[in-house]
């Protein structure tokens, strides 16, 4: 259920720490995607309040989610990177998660249990000091 919604993705980039010795200083390799989910025709308003409510860690007051990517020395390498991770943390969003079923230890099970605990207990007690 991979839904590909990169088409609406802006790119920002910056200068990035990491591996390039020199090149680091004078190119901008590192890529910020953003990308405005209230804004999005791809995606239904319901679909938006899900990954509204998921991301609200992540998206901003403006309604801006924004992923940067330095890992790269390359500014396309991260582009790519960034928009990946993007799609990949939207698309969680809209995995719903099955209801949890309520379930109770079967009797054999508590009977046993409770068997278990008695047995416990008077070796405990066989263990006390008695006059």
């Amino acid at each position: 259920m991979d839904r590909d919604f990169s088409k609406e993705l802006n790119y920002r980039t910056a200068r990035s720490g990491g591996p390039g010795g020199q090149n680091v200083n004078k190119v901008e390799s590192a890529v910020t995607a953003i990308w405005n989910v209230a804004e999005s025709t791809f995606f239904s308003h319901e679909e938006k309040e899900m990954i509204a409510v998921k991301l609200r860690n992540r998206i901003s007051q403006e309604g801006l989610l924004q992923i940067t990517a330095s890992e790269s020395r390359t500014q396309i390498q991260n582009k790519k990177i960034a928009t990946e991770r993007t799609i990949e943390m939207v698309n969680r969003c809209l995995i719903k998660a099955k209801p949890r079923k309520a379930t109770k230890p079967s009797k054999r099970q508590v009977e046993k249990r409770i068997k278990a605990k008695k047995q416990i207990s008077e070796k405990k007690e066989n263990r006390r000091f008695r006059i």
